[in-house]
């Protein structure tokens, strides 16, 4: 028991669309989990990421090449980057060969940024199946950039990606409002941050795309997609700054806690810590109206006492 206890190894899966800051992130990541004490070992998993900034464990560009496959194969990026994925899948065995030396390492795997990997197609999905036969537990950081979120056309959008997501995957999952010191350089918010973190009553989301000429056209069209998120009722969020310590931290244990790397033998860890990790004792609304505070505009009239206003 205590052999396989030992043998078994944790680690994130970072996913999201392009541009949502997964390599930033896990630089990031690994320089905190480093300075934590943990042994980090960081795994390039999308063969077009390139000028990696931080040190890399594995590259799967060493398997094959998203360049190479284009060229060969006269294929697009997008296509190209699919059976890149779908490559790795057939040779499993090369990428095992490297991550067995590396256990008792806390895994970082930078994930590709192309979206229908995450919601349709079946390789990456096999792959992270494949690496839990390995007993390596993973849990799935899918980053959304914060701004989508000043508009609520596209956050409607982001909560059906993230629900698809969530529901292809099939990990531990952890969706991200990245680039939170940047939430509202597109514009203001409608209503408070909670309300995107915690996806709460969405009826007011469809009020205020009624406001759009564009959207009033498509509100059966949106009443039928918020039905569809409400009924799951599993997509929420985290937000993060990624040069934030504090931001870091509160990620960082909703992770260890959705993959029982707390509950691990890794570290010495008191039944107390345990325990508020059990239930989830660190009050998630009052750290989320502290980030608020922190990086949102304070206004004394919201979106739509301004709009009647005008």
């Amino acid at each position: 028991m205590a052999t396989a206890a030992t043998a078994t190894a944790f680690g994130q899966a970072v996913i999201g669309p392009p541009g949502s800051g997964k390599t930033t992130y896990c630089l990031g990541m690994s320089e905190f989990l480093r300075a934590l004490g943990r042994r980090v070992a960081v795994v390039n998993l999308d063969p077009a990421n390139e000028g990696l900034p931080y040190e890399c464990a594995v590259d799967v560009s060493e398997l094959v090449g998203l360049g190479d496959v284009m060229d060969e194969l006269r294929l697009g990026p997008n296509g190209g980057l699919l059976y890149c994925m779908e490559y790795l899948e057939a040779n499993l065995d090369w990428l095992r060969a490297k991550l067995d030396p590396l256990r008792g390492h806390y895994f970082l795997f930078d994930c590709p940024g192309q979206v229908e990997l995450c919601t349709h197609h079946g390789a990456l999905r096999s792959i992270f199946s494949q690496m839990a036969q390995w007993d390596l537990r993973l849990t799935a950081v899918h980053l959304v950039d914060s701004h989508y979120c000043t508009d609520p056309g596209k956050f409607i959008s982001v909560l059906c990606t993230s629900l698809a997501t969530m529901l292809h995957v099939e990990l531990p999952h952890i969706n991200l409002l990245s680039k939170m010191d940047l939430i509202e350089h597109y514009g203001k918010l409608a209503f408070n941050l909670d309300y995107y973190t915690e996806v709460l009553d969405l009826s007011y989301l469809l009020d205020h795309l009624a406001s759009d000429p564009f959207f009033r056209h498509y509100r059966q069209l949106n009443e039928k997609l918020v039905q569809l998120i409400e009924d799951y009722s599993l997509v929420s969020f985290i937000p993060l700054n990624i040069q934030d310590k504090d931001s870091i931290q509160r990620v960082l244990q909703a992770v260890d806690k959705a993959n029982g790397y707390c509950f691990g033998v890794q570290e010495q860890r008191s039944l107390e810590a345990m325990m508020s990790a059990a239930v989830g004792a660190d009050f998630h609304f009052s750290s989320t109206l502290g980030i608020q505070e922190k990086y949102l505009a304070p206004s004394d009239q919201s979106v739509e006492q301004e709009a009647m206003q005008l």
